[in-house]
C-alpha cells in the first residue's frame, strides 16, 4: 500500500512540476521577450528608414523652398574677388560654418527642435523671434523666411503633423529656415542630431552650388570642396547642440558685409 501511494505521489509531483514548467512565466519569458525585442527593432527600423526618407525629400534640391536663387553674399564676395577658386571658397565657407550664419543657424535649429519636442510654446517662440531678427541684412532676411515659410507650406500639405500645426497658432510671425524645418523634423520624431547633420549639409551644399555657378567651378571641384568641409559642418553641429539661445552669436564680419554690398550690387544673378 506505502509503495503505491510513494509511486501516485511521484507521478503526482511529475505531472505538476511539468504542467508548472509549460506554464512558467519564466520558461515563457526569452521566447516572448525576443518576439518583443524584434518588434521593437523593426519599428525602430521603419522609423530610421521614413526619417532618412522625410530627410532627403525635405532637404533635397528639388523641394519647393526656392533655395537655388540665394547665395548669402557669395556672389559679391565672387565680384569683389574675395572668392576666385575653389580654396577661397572653402575658407569663406568655413568662416560661415564656424563663426557666422550657418552656426547661428544651427543653434536656432537645435532650439526649435528641443522646444517643440517638449511642446514648449513660450520657448518656440522665443526661437523663433530671435532667429528673425539676428539676420545681418534685408537680403539675408528675405532668403531666411522666404525659405521658411515656403517650406512650413509644402511641408504642411505634403507631411502634415501636429507640431507643425500647433507652431501655426504660436507663431504667426516671419519664420526663418532653420526654425521651420526643427519644428517639422522634432514633430515627426527624427533625431535631432542626425537632423542638424543633414541640415547644415544642404546649407553648405547649396552655398556650394552657387559658388560653382559664380567663380565658375567644375561640379568635380564643387564636391572636393563639399568633402573637405564635413569636419566644419560637424564641428559647426556639435558646438550648436551645446549653445543656448542666449549664447547664439556671430563674428563673420566680412560674410555681413557681402550680403549688405549685395543689395546694391549692379549685375545680379542671386536674391541675396
Amino acid at each position: 500500500m506505502s509503495t503505491v501511494t510513494n509511486m501516485v505521489v511521484t507521478v503526482t509531483t511529475t505531472t505538476m512540476a511539468k504542467a508548472l514548467l509549460r506554464s512558467s512565466p519564466r520558461k515563457r519569458g526569452p521566447r516572448n521577450s525576443k518576439s518583443s525585442l524584434d518588434s521593437r527593432l523593426r519599428g525602430n527600423k521603419r522609423m530610421e528608414l521614413a526619417a532618412l526618407y522625410r530627410l532627403m525629400a525635405w532637404l533635397s534640391p528639388a523641394y519647393p523652398v526656392g533655395a537655388f536663387s540665394y547665395s548669402s553674399g557669395i556672389e559679391w564676395a565672387v565680384e569683389a574677388g574675395d572668392i576666385k577658386n575653389a580654396e577661397t571658397l572653402r575658407e569663406w565657407l568655413a568662416v560661415m560654418l564656424g563663426e557666422g550664419s550657418a552656426f547661428c543657424d544651427a543653434v536656432f535649429f537645435v532650439c526649435a527642435h528641443r522646444a517643440t519636442a517638449a511642446k514648449d510654446d513660450a520657448a518656440l517662440r522665443a526661437v523663433a523671434e530671435l532667429a528673425a531678427a539676428f539676420v545681418p541684412s534685408k537680403e539675408r532676411l528675405l532668403e531666411t523666411t522666404a525659405q521658411g515659410r515656403a517650406f512650413l507650406d509644402t511641408t504642411r500639405s505634403t507631411w502634415p503633423c501636429a507640431a507643425l500645426q500647433r507652431f501655426n497658432v504660436a507663431w504667426d510671425g516671419p519664420v526663418a529656415l532653420p526654425v521651420a524645418v526643427g519644428v517639422a523634423c522634432a514633430g515627426h520624431r527624427i533625431a535631432r542630431d542626425t537632423a542638424l547633420h543633414a541640415f547644415l549639409h544642404a546649407l553648405t551644399a547649396n552655398w556650394i552650388s552657387a559658388g560653382v555657378r559664380l567663380i565658375p567651378l567644375g561640379q568635380t571641384d564643387g564636391q572636393r570642396v563639399l568633402a573637405a568641409l564635413e569636419p566644419d559642418v560637424g564641428a559647426a553641429a556639435a558646438r550648436a547642440l551645446k549653445t543656448p539661445l542666449e549664447g547664439v552669436g556671430s563674428a563673420a564680419f566680412r560674410a555681413d558685409l557681402a550680403s549688405m554690398w549685395h543689395e546694391t550690387q549692379y549685375t545680379r544673378l542671386f536674391r541675396s
